[in-house]
């Protein structure tokens, strides 16, 4: 017999029931994975950071020099040994050197950090030709950036190696218009090459020592021209003086000597003079400016010379 529905009194059918699938949701995160997840975020924060760091220092240091280039363009010592320190002082190394070039020498002309012994041998040996094979001379020869990992194991007695106990090194060249007028070198006192950026940055520092060169060299001339024009109007005063003097007193001779001998003097930064007329075979003292009094006195008393 069939069973009916209660409430319809249909029979009733086999009832299957039907499995509820769970609702999925996200598996939790791992602690390994949110540990993992922070430390790469610290990682990242800290490369930013230090990134944001060396170019804020880099910056700061082209300002620098920059400022020192303007205020003082005569003093390029200064201005070298401060490219030295901050060149070193950011590229973490040891000590550094800069040499100018003349075309056939070489020249010691600052350093920042160098050991006595190398220093003192750097003045000692005044301009110099480089050892062959050494990286000064491995630039001499291609104009470009020579670096190396480990210089004391290459087998080349270099004073830097020998005297200053450099590892890595690396040495830039300072070219105006491609000729080399000078090179600025770093060190390290053990093996750690120098980074691509830390070679960029010496080189934007040798072309700031370049312009340091050509500004004192344009100073210089500058300096020179304003010299020699104003020794050309100091000569042209004084012959007008002259000239003035033997208009207004044609025939007082002693007033044009005592003029000229003044003017000869002063433009020649003497500190007295003399003025003598030819007489037979006889010299006579006819005027003097500034002389001596006891020069005076002797000439007075024995004008004939």
């Amino acid at each position: 017999m069939r069973r009916r529905s209660r409430a319809s009194g249909e029979p009733a059918k086999s009832q299957r029931h039907k499995a509820v699938a769970p609702n999925r949701r996200s598996a939790p995160e791992s602690v390994g994975d949110r540990s993992s997840s922070v430390a790469g975020q610290e990682t990242e924060v800290a490369r930013l950071t230090r990134e944001r760091d060396e170019a804020l220092l880099r910056e700061t240091a082209n300002s620098e020099i920059l400022r020192l280039i303007s205020t003082s363009p005569g003093d390029l010592d200064l201005v070298f040994r401060t490219i030295l320190k901050d060149a070193t002082r950011i590229c973490n190394a040891k000590f550094g050197t800069l040499f100018r070039f003349d075309g056939k020498m070489f020249n010691f002309a600052a350093d920042v950090g160098s050991t006595p012994e190398f220093v003192e041998f750097e003045r000692r040996r005044g301009p110099f030709q480089p050892t062959p094979g050494s990286h000064l001379e491995r630039v001499m020869r291609t104009k470009r950036v020579s670096h190396t990992a480990d210089y004391a194991a290459e087998g080349v007695a270099s004073p830097p190696v020998t005297l200053g106990g450099a590892r890595s090194t690396v040495d830039v060249p300072m070219l105006k218009d491609n000729e080399l007028i000078g090179v600025l070198s770093i060190y390290r006192q053990e093996v750690r090459p120098f980074t691509d950026k830390q070679i960029e940055l010496l080189q934007n520092f040798a072309a700031q020592a370049v312009i340091a060169i050509e500004n004192a060299r344009l100073l210089n001339e500058l300096r020179q021209r304003t010299t020699d024009l104003g020794e050309a109007l100091e000569q042209q005063t004084a012959t007008a003086d002259v000239l003035r003097v033997i208009s207004s007193s044609p025939g007082e001779l002693e007033l044009v000597f005592q003029a000229m001998l003044a003017n000869a003097t002063r433009i020649c930064e003497a500190k007295f003079g003399i003025l003598y007329r030819c007489e037979g075979d006889a010299l006579r003292t006819v005027a003097m400016h500034d002389a001596p009094q006891p020069f005076v006195e002797a000439r007075r008393s024995n004008p004939i010379r």
